[in-house]
């Protein structure tokens, strides 16, 4: 299958540069995974197509401050880096700009010394170990000298961090925000629990490589980034009480729906533990858990718009991506959003 098999035309102004003033005031594409069916409501009306039974996932992951400016020691040359995933206590695999001027052995300063990182090797893809020495607690450090890893394609200033993190945001440690539950308020998540719908929480860090472009022609050898997942005793209970009893498994995202999918057996039963996940889904994929999904609208030739195709089918999904251009629809991270179902359902 090739990549560019998922290429679809978009226009630069429908990228989202802003979020909403209100969260749920964004669009909804609703689509039907097997007829290619497509209606246009608005997010508050996920009420209407939630059941009683259901089981919502959520992925509780909190974005932490991950982008940080600092200097090289010795020479003063500006350096950025981006942390991705905290390999051990104070040593982190980081994003290095320029990274020919992060050799292993330079030291580079933060904050005028308050925090420092010190390059001890070069891992796959060139990124850098960084060792970070300081005083005090480095989250603490990390939120007054840090910045949110907003993608390349968002050129505004964010006014209001925690417009980047989900409203049930809890565990730190990813590298971008899963941006599907950034639609959903606290009053509208009690509707949906007083409507009979069970919540329940996984946790996956989200690294750079769900965004990271396929650089190959052939989607198959692709290699995804490895990302830290966890699932909980009683979070993995819900989700199967609810598949048992007829109920549908409804994922809020990429990111819950590569959870439960990488934590469960081949005959559908989500297990608690925690564990590294890698899973790569694209057409061909036969899903265990998920039923349904909630996600935004995803960058041409990406991982995410191939798994969007496993659920839907390639064409539906191009369809339904032409659609959303000509209704002008709000693309990428601040954007609107689509549900994927059944209307047989």
């Amino acid at each position: 299958m090739n990549v560019r098999d998922f290429y679809f035309d978009l226009p630069q102004e429908l990228i989202a540069q802003d979020p909403l003033e209100d969260r749920s005031a964004s669009r909804l594409l609703v689509l039907d995974k097997h007829t290619g069916e497509i209606e246009h409501r608005h997010f508050k009306d996920i009420l209407d197509f939630l059941k009683k039974g259901d089981c919502l996932v959520i992925n509780d992951t909190k974005v932490i401050p991950a982008r940080l400016f600092g200097v090289k020691e010795g020479t003063q040359a500006k350096i950025e880096i981006l942390l991705l995933k905290r390999r051990e206590n104070d040593i982190w695999e980081t994003l290095v700009k320029p990274g020919k001027k992060a050799k292993v052995g330079t030291v580079i300063s933060f904050g005028e010394g308050l925090l420092k990182g010190t390059v001890i090797d070069v891992v796959e893809e060139g990124n850098r170990l960084i060792r970070f020495s300081y005083e005090g607690i480095f989250e603490e450090i990390l939120d007054q000298l840090g910045q949110m890893p907003l993608p390349p394609y968002i050129t505004h200033q964010l006014q209001d961090k925690n417009r980047y993190q989900t409203v049930y945001a809890k565990h730190e440690g990813s590298a971008a925000a899963p941006t599907a539950g950034l639609h959903f308020t606290k009053d509208l998540l009690k509707e949906i629990e007083e409507k009979g719908v069970e919540i329940a929480h996984v946790t996956l860090h989200v690294g750079l490589g769900t965004f990271r472009p396929v650089k190959v022609d052939e989607i198959e050898a692709h290699h995804m980034h490895s990302e830290f997942y966890i699932v909980e005793e009683e979070e993995a209970k819900k989700v199967n009480d609810a598949k048992r009893s007829g109920g549908r498994i409804v994922c809020v995202g990429t990111t819950s729906c590569r959870t439960v999918e990488s934590a469960s057996t081949e005959d559908g039963i989500l297990k608690a533990g925690s564990g590294w996940t890698e899973i790569f889904i694209y057409p061909g994929y036969r899903f265990k858990v998920l039923d349904c999904l909630i996600t935004n609208f995803h960058l041409p030739e990406s991982t995410l718009i191939m798994l969007v195709s496993a659920l839907a089918g390639r064409e539906n999904v191009l369809h339904a991506y032409e659609e959303a251009v000509r209704e002008k629809y709000r693309f990428f991270s601040f954007g609107d959003a689509m549900f994927l179902t059944d209307r047989k359902d």
